[in-house]
């Protein structure tokens, strides 16, 4: 590969500077502790599959739309 290419030289910087980093790479590993817990715990804990557990495999459709016929006759 070419060293004057332009995705060489934009590779080569950021390997560098994550390469040179100090305190940086403790914050990078705080940043990704978040996004783990944000993305797995709280979709675990938080967000079940309503789909999944009411539905059945293959009634998705039908589940949803009666479901909002449902909420359009409640308002």
């Amino acid at each position: 590969m070419k060293k004057s290419n332009f995705i060489y030289k934009a590779f080569s910087l950021y390997y560098e500077g994550f390469k040179n980093m100090t305190v940086g790479k403790t914050l990078w590993a705080v940043i990704l502790i978040k996004l783990f817990i944000i993305f797995v715990v709280l979709k675990l804990f938080f967000f079940p599959n309503f789909l999944k557990n009411n539905a059945g495999e293959g009634n998705e459709a039908k589940f949803v739309g009666k479901q909002l016929v449902e909420r359009a006759d409640n308002q």
